[in-house]
């Protein structure tokens, strides 16, 4: 893998290029001369364009230690509201939205790459929604944290409505009344 510096400084090109050009046009030698590293230091550590994308993606979504973070406060509507507006500024934000759009582009064609990209972000993120869930004892906490999930994803990726003032909020409170509301028809 590459040193430190380097991926930062390959990471921060990357990011520059998914946000002025389309991601078909991001090529190594592109990434290399905006990152001052030779196409060789990219070989090195990276197979391909993508390869770099989604290793900048999960450089910038975990923590020190490398984990996903989900919020546990001990209450799920607080943590999912949290987590509702962390996702929208996430995937709205000028810098990180274009490099969720051009690896999610990428991750369509690339098996691999959607194998690392579930593996080490999208499953390690479910796991821990679902053990809030789970910790609520809510009766199937896997398919509410796909619920919580799926509409933000789902409005985000085919821009179907802007996330309007409110609608993160909104839309945790719908998800915890929704699992209540099942949880208290199966009791």
């Amino acid at each position: 893998m590459a040193r430190r510096s380097t991926a930062t400084k390959v990471h921060r090109a990357v990011v520059d290029m998914v946000g002025s050009a389309p991601v078909a046009a991001i090529t190594m030698e592109g990434i290399a001369e905006r990152a001052g590293v030779s196409k060789q230091t990219l070989y090195r550590s990276w197979a391909s364009t993508g390869a770099i994308l989604c290793d900048a993606l999960l450089a910038r979504s975990v923590d020190a230690r490398g984990a996903v973070v989900v919020p546990d406060s001990g209450d799920l509507h607080v943590d999912l509201r949290f987590l509702a507006l962390a996702m929208v500024e996430e995937l709205t934000d000028r810098e990180q939205g274009p490099l969720l759009r051009a690896v999610t582009a990428e991750v369509l064609s690339d098996d691999a790459l959607g194998s690392q990209v579930r593996e080490h972000l999208l499953h390690p993120q479910l796991r821990g929604i679902a053990e809030r869930f789970r910790a609520a004892n809510v009766a199937d906490p896997d398919a509410a944290a796909e619920l919580f999930v799926g509409p933000i994803f789902h409005r985000w990726l085919l821009r179907t409505r802007p996330f309007a003032e409110g609608w993160a909020e909104g839309h945790a409170a719908r998800v915890v009344r929704a699992v209540q509301a099942t949880d208290d028809a199966g009791a």
